[in-house]
């Protein structure tokens, strides 16, 4: 059995026909253990809840990886907790996760997102600031605004609040002209850049390739069952 994770970044995705892996929605603490335990053994993170529920929990990764599960991370809170949890075992992937894995990209807020609920296919309601930084560095190596115009543009968008990161909203803050604003909200939409999509696609081909089975886990530690954990996972 195969799971992936994964809401608004995968929003609109052109996958691969595959019935090989069940698609669950962001995870939220508890969610990778009950996948551990309806017998997953290949679990790709892509979107996790954080706001209103707790996080997912670093210990159900490193339980999963003491129980010889394939654990996949990219793009999103999938790249953050494979950052964290790679030396452990978790396997990190994408441009995203080379980013938090190497301290370039320092801040959870990097990727995170507004979106609607799953009744309406998590649809995006802002844009995660890794995409609009890229997006605006396109722009700018094609001639398609001035310098200045970039330092603006990547200013206003560090300071603008995740929820309310939108491309109308940035060259809103950014280029005070509005015929100006105008043109170059429709550059930055013509050449948006997804780098939490491009990386998702890359760890479900991962997930598809990996065999549906358990490894034999060798690991330099010992997975240890602490009374939190027994009081939150009483494994049956």
């Amino acid at each position: 059995m195969k799971v992936i994770f994964a809401g608004p970044t995968l929003h609109g995705a052109n996958l691969p026909p595959n019935t090989d892996y069940e698609l669950r929605p962001p995870a939220k603490q508890g969610d990778f253990f009950r996948a551990i335990q309806d017998g997953a053994n290949v679990i790709g993170l892509i979107d996790g809840i954080y706001e209103y529920v707790p996080a997912i929990w670093h210990k159900e990764i490193l339980f999963g990886l003491s129980q010889g599960v394939h654990i996949f991370g990219a793009a999103s809170m999938g790249a953050l907790r494979a950052a964290e949890c790679s030396a452990f075992g978790m396997v990190g992937l994408g441009e995203i996760y080379e980013g938090f894995a190497s301290g370039a990209l320092e801040n959870d807020a990097d990727v995170a997102q507004s979106h609607a609920p799953a009744e309406m296919g998590f649809l995006p309601l802002s844009e995660p600031l890794v995409n609009v930084r890229a997006t605006i560095s396109q722009c700018l190596q094609r001639s398609q605004i001035a310098s200045a115009e970039h330092d603006q543009l990547q200013d206003a968008a560090k300071g603008i609040f995740f929820k309310d990161r939108t491309y109308r909203r940035l060259v809103q803050s950014a280029i005070p002209d509005a015929d100006r604003a105008g043109a170059v909200l429709a550059v930055l939409r013509a050449n948006n850049v997804n780098l939490k999509l491009n990386d998702a696609q890359l760890l479900v081909e991962t997930v598809i390739r990996t065999p549906d089975c358990r490894f034999i886990p060798e690991f330099g530690w010992t997975f240890e069952a602490t009374s939190v954990w027994n009081a939150m996972f009483s494994i049956r």
